[in-house]
């Protein structure tokens, strides 16, 4: 069982401002790490990077084709090239670079996405990826990891470090309500329980992870226990967690900040399907591309709050009773 903080609210710290503190505390010891940014290194928060390590950060300017290309090849000479651009610039603009520089290749670059799905906000479509969880899922060999608060950066940041290969950060830039207390342990690949109950599971990443536990305490009101996983590692997935929630509870809900097709929801219903078919309802993005608005207006726009996770898991019950 997760541990959760003392009383869930907004945290005080930007979670660009989380990653750059975890990553500034890991190259201080690894001298491998170097900073490669697509002109964002204020969007994304990696300007202390600069000031504490000036010979490490590298601004391509707004060419991420070219930066992912020259991440490899420092990958090639033994460093560990972080990528840092907006999450549809991260993925979509430069995969052909991913998938065949990068990975085809065998070479070790992390790629930082910023502002997935509705929290890119008042950037609009242009900037809101839904697919990029999609894409990367794509790439053999990657790993990709969408923490739910600040608190896991240095985990993730460290294992990104010490673990060769592609690896895929999903990452809000701006606050997000803080689950999870400082110091809180993480295991990548494995996900965190936070709630336990038989009647439904609820599998959430990043965002969606606080309308998860709200709707599991809406669900409880109506006399239904859910269980709530943070899936913060969507590749690999925790197969051993959905497989344990689909024989104790036989219904899963999914909830992710992404298309419904192609991400969390995707990779449950595939460990499923291939294994223990249960009914699965999944809260995502349908058939939509982004738009401009408050990520407030834009959660309920797109169907991603706990009402809606709420209303999947009583359809999903009903489902299972049907059986």
């Amino acid at each position: 069982m997760g541990r959760l903080t003392d009383g869930i609210k907004l945290d005080t710290t930007e979670m660009r401002a989380a990653y750059c503190a975890a990553l500034i505390e890991k190259a201080r010891t690894d001298k491998r790490i170097i900073v490669v940014d697509a002109d964002v290194r204020h969007s994304v928060g990696t300007e202390p990077f600069y000031a504490e390590f000036p010979d490490r950060g590298i601004n391509c300017g707004i060419m991420e084709a070219q930066a992912v290309g020259m991440s490899a090849g420092m990958s090639e000479t033994g460093l560990v090239p972080f990528f840092h651009a907006f999450g549809v610039f991260a993925t979509r603009r430069v995969f052909d670079q991913i998938f065949l520089s990068c990975a085809y290749q065998d070479l070790n670059v992390k790629i930082i996405g910023a502002d997935p799905g509705v929290t890119a906000a008042s950037n609009g479509g242009t900037h809101m990826p839904f697919e990029d969880i999609g894409l990367m899922r794509l790439v053999p060999g990657s790993v990709i990891i969408e923490p739910a608060d600040a608190a896991m950066y240095r985990t993730a940041v460290a294992y990104m470090a010490d673990n060769y290969g592609v690896h895929y950060l999903r990452t809000s830039r701006r606050k997000t309500m803080r689950i999870y207390p400082d110091g809180a342990e993480f295991t990548v690949g494995k996900a965190n329980m936070l709630s336990d109950g038989g009647d439904v599971c609820l599998i959430a990443s990043g965002i969606m992870v606080y309308e998860a536990l709200k709707a599991a305490d809406m669900l409880e009101g109506r006399g239904i226990r859910a269980r709530v996983l943070d899936m913060h590692t969507i590749k690999p997935v925790d197969r051993e967690a959905v497989l344990a929630a689909a024989r104790d509870c036989g219904a899963i809900v999914t909830a992710e900040n992404h298309n419904a097709t192609g991400g969390l929801g995707s990779a449950v219903c595939e460990v499923l399907s291939e294994t223990l078919p249960v009914p699965v309802e999944r809260v995502g993005v349908k058939e939509s591309f982004g738009e401009v608005g408050t990520q407030d207006y834009l959660q309920k726009r797109f169907g991603l709050t706990a009402d809606n996770i709420a209303a999947a898991a009583e359809k999903c019950i009903a489902r299972k009773r049907q059986k």
